[in-house]
């Protein structure tokens, strides 16, 4: 059975839709079906997957996005409840924290995380560009 894989992301400067795209190479080499979208274009539907895969970089004090990203996770937070998650984003500052939250806010919610949370500094290159397909691989691998 082949593994679907959806990535839904915002990015501000480019960098998180980069790790969307990287890690969506990963995966579909690892033989995943991948769709990407951008979080505006996001729905329930998207729910409907073996991985949902979520990307917003940090911003402000090392908060989510709020004016498209944290409106959409507080819409699904009641429905991922037994669902696999994996979660990645960029930051320019800062040591994680917003992903540290994001990730105990999930899994509070029930959700499981398929793998360990991925963070790239700035833009993915050279060995953060790497991690970003092996992260996708390893999704898919399950």
């Amino acid at each position: 059975m082949v593994m679907k894989i959806n990535i839904i992301y915002w990015s501000g400067t480019g960098n998180t839709e980069v790790m969307a795209k990287l890690i969506q190479k990963g995966a579909e080499g690892a033989g995943a079906e991948v769709a990407v979208k951008d979080v505006s274009k996001a729905t329930d539907a998207d729910l409907e997957c073996d991985v949902l895969c979520l990307g917003c970089p940090s911003m402000g004090a090392e908060v989510l996005e709020e004016g498209e990203f944290e409106p959409y996770i507080a819409s699904i937070e009641g429905k991922v409840a037994g669902k696999n998650l994996a979660l990645f984003g960029s930051y320019g500052w800062g040591d994680g924290e917003w992903m540290r939250d994001w990730t105990s806010r999930m899994t509070s919610a029930g959700a499981s995380l398929k793998a360990e949370s991925l963070i790239v500094n700035e833009a993915p290159e050279g060995a953060s560009a790497d991690e970003c397909e092996a992260f996708g691989a390893a999704i898919a691998r399950g």
